[in-house]
C-alpha cells in the first residue's frame, strides 16, 4: 500500500512539473513575441475597420454606451471635489474682498464727514464775501487735422469752427491740461496756437508756493517760466496751473510741472502730450479777456483798432 501512495505521489509531482513548465514555457514565448502580436493585432483591427466599417462603428459605440455609465460615475467624486475647492477658493477671496471694501467704506466715510465739513466751511465764506460763481463753460470737441508747426511756429489744424460755435481767444484742452488758444477762426476749421510757440504767453501760478509767474513759449518742446520773484523756493516737480490773471483762462487749469533748472531758466514740462493729440477741447469760459476788461474793446475784434494815447495795438497772439 506504501508504494501505491508513492507512485501515486510521484505522479502528481510529475504532472505539476509538467504544467509549470508549460506556462514557463508559454510566458516566455508570448513575452518574446508580445510585440510582434500586438502589431499583427493592431493590423487585423484596422482590417476589419476597413473590411466592414458599419460593424466597427457600432461596436465602438456599444464600447462608448457600456463605458460612459463607469466614466461618469467616476468622474463626479472629481467634479464634486474640483467644485469644493472652487467654492473654498471663492470664499477665501470674498473674505478678502469683503475686508477690503470694509476698509474702503471706513475711509470713504471718512472723507465724507470731512467733505461735508468743507462744504459747509466753503458755503459760510461764500456768503461772507458775496461770492459769484464762474459762469458754465460751454465747449467744443474737434479732431486734430493737421500739425503746423515749424521752426518758427507751433499751431494746430482742428476741424471745427465759426459755424460750430468756436470763437478766437478760447481755451484749448485736453484731459491732461491746457494746450493752448484759439488764434484765428474761420467757418469750418480753426488754428490752435500751443503754448510751446514763441509768441505764447500765458499767467500762471506754482501751486505749492503761490508765486505768480508767465509761462512763455520758446518753439521748445519744455516752455520757461520767466518774471518769477527773486527769492522764490521753486523745485523739479512743482506743479503749474493758470493764475487767471488777465482774464483769458479760469483759474486753476493744469499746465504742467517744472522739469529742470539749467542756467538760470526755469523749463516746464507740459502734462499734455502736443505730438500725440487727435482731439482737442475748445472751451469758451465766458471770462472777458484783458482787452475787453481793462479797455473796453472787444477781443474779437482787437487786431489792428487804435486807442486814443495808446496808438495801434499789437496783433493779438
Amino acid at each position: 500500500m506504501g508504494s501505491a501512495v508513492a507512485r501515486v505521489g510521484r505522479a502528481y509531482v510529475k504532472q505539476r512539473v509538467g504544467s509549470v513548465s508549460i506556462a514557463v514555457a508559454a510566458r516566455s514565448w508570448t513575452q518574446r513575441f508580445a510585440f510582434v502580436l500586438l502589431i499583427l493585432l493592431s493590423f487585423g483591427i484596422m482590417l476589419v475597420g476597413k473590411a466592414d466599417t458599419v460593424v466597427v462603428s457600432r461596436a465602438r459605440t456599444l464600447l462608448i454606451d457600456l463605458i460612459a455609465p463607469v466614466m461618469d460615475a467616476a468622474s463626479r467624486p472629481i467634479a464634486s471635489a474640483k467644485e469644493a475647492a472652487s467654492t473654498v477658493q471663492e470664499l477665501v477671496a470674498l473674505k478678502q474682498e469683503n475686508a477690503r471694501l470694509a476698509e474702503e467704506n471706513k475711509t470713504l466715510l471718512e472723507w465724507q464727514s470731512i467733505g461735508r465739513e468743507l462744504q459747509s466751511q466753503n458755503a459760510a465764506l461764500r456768503d461772507i464775501l458775496k461770492f459769484t460763481p464762474d459762469p458754465r463753460a460751454s465747449y467744443v470737441t474737434a479732431p486734430v487735422i493737421a500739425d503746423t508747426s515749424s521752426s518758427y511756429v507751433r499751431s494746430l489744424i482742428v476741424l471745427a469752427g465759426q459755424n460750430d460755435g468756436v470763437v478766437k481767444g478760447q481755451a484749448a484742452i485736453t484731459g491732461a491740461g491746457l494746450v493752448g488758444r484759439v488764434l484765428e477762426v474761420g467757418r469750418r476749421a480753426s488754428r490752435v496756437l500751443l503754448l510751446t510757440d514763441i509768441s505764447a504767453r500765458v499767467p500762471v501760478v506754482i501751486e505749492r508756493t503761490r508765486d505768480q509767474a508767465v509761462l512763455a513759449g520758446n518753439n521748445s518742446d519744455n516752455p520757461e517760466l520767466q518774471y518769477l520773484p527773486r527769492d522764490v523756493d521753486i523745485k523739479v516737480g512743482d506743479r503749474i496751473v493758470t493764475s487767471g490773471v488777465g482774464g483769458n483762462f479760469p483759474v486753476g487749469l493744469p499746465v504742467g510741472e517744472v522739469a529742470r533748472l539749467a542756467d538760470g531758466h526755469i523749463l516746464v514740462q507740459l502734462y499734455a502730450q502736443l505730438d500725440r493729440m487727435e482731439y482737442l477741447r475748445l472751451v469758451d469760459y465766458s471770462l472777458p479777456g484783458i482787452l475787453m476788461q481793462d479797455l473796453g474793446i472787444d477781443t474779437s475784434k482787437a487786431a489792428g483798432v487804435t486807442s486814443p494815447g495808446l496808438g495801434k495795438l499789437p496783433r493779438a497772439q
